[in-house]
């Protein structure tokens, strides 16, 4: 299956040239400061222009491996709740990027829960906008797309200890790339202040504190699922450590403080 990119032109630029020069842009690295083998990272999938700076500053921390599992978030009810795809290419305008067949299929054992379904990503952007800055960044790199629509706590946990079990079988480094945006269209103030308390938990490792924080607080976190995931997984092999690399929000782009994101950049290692 070759999945077409859905919001080039929109949410990136859908000139080659282009594209590539603005990951440039976002992607700076501190070559004084050695880069982090990272077990996992929490990066943005807003439209470049909001939230690309976030994103780049977390890659440009972290070493980057040449398989990573990409949990996004499935935005629109269609599909399955947990969808997977094992084989076939995503394309951008920077090329087609590979799935991992052979690491597709040891998530499915691993989780029952996850189900192969296109439907669920032929749309869906949170995966999409992370692949031109893997293209540009490890362009021999393969990924396993996982598009999480649940929100029942139960269900994340089980997605994330097929994901321990995964990684910590695995032969090779692979990175856990979750992605989310925090909290959503509430004034500039009140965004940084739900988004800090969502920060606190994420930070702490806690996958229960943060989804109960979400729910009682009423922070509209849109990949509470791939977080609450991650979280648990992160966990079960034991990391310890985490990292709020960059934070923002739109309004530090648009100037509207009235209907903000929050967009956070994280590591854990």
């Amino acid at each position: 299956m070759l999945r077409l990119p859905a919001v080039a032109g929109r949410f990136y630029p859908s000139s080659p040239a282009e594209l590539t020069a603005l990951i440039h842009k976002y992607v700076v690295s501190d070559r004084a400061t050695p880069a982090i083998q990272a077990r996992a990272c929490l990066v943005p999938h807003a439209g470049y222009v909001y939230s690309g700076d976030v994103t780049g500053a977390v890659l440009a921390r972290m070493a980057l491996p040449r398989k990573i599992i990409i949990l996004g978030v499935r935005h629109y009810p269609r599909g399955e709740a947990a969808a997977i795809l094992s084989t076939g290419e995503w394309r951008t305008p920077l090329g087609d990027a590979r799935i991992d067949e052979a690491l597709a299929e040891e998530l499915k054992k691993a989780c029952p829960l996850l189900r192969e379904d296109s439907v669920a990503h032929s749309a869906e952007h949170s995966l999409e906008v992370q692949l031109p800055f893997l293209q540009v960044l490890v362009p021999e790199f393969t990924f396993v797309p996982v598009a999480l629509g649940t929100v029942r706590f139960e269900q994340l946990t089980q997605v994330g200890e097929g994901l321990r079990r995964v990684l910590e079988d695995s032969r090779d480094d692979v990175l856990l790339l979750a992605t989310s945006d925090l909290n959503h269209y509430e004034d500039d103030a009140t965004t940084r202040t739900k988004d800090r308390k969502a920060i606190e938990q994420l930070l702490a490792l806690e996958p229960r504190g943060l989804y109960d924080t979400c729910r009682n607080e009423r922070i509209s976190m849109c990949g509470l699922g791939p977080a609450t995931a991650m979280l648990t997984a992160m966990n079960a092999l034991g990391v310890k450590k985490s990292e709020l690399v960059k934070y923002a929000t739109s309004a530090d782009v648009s100037g509207d403080r009235s209907a903000v994101v929050g967009y956070a950049g994280m590591i854990f290692f």
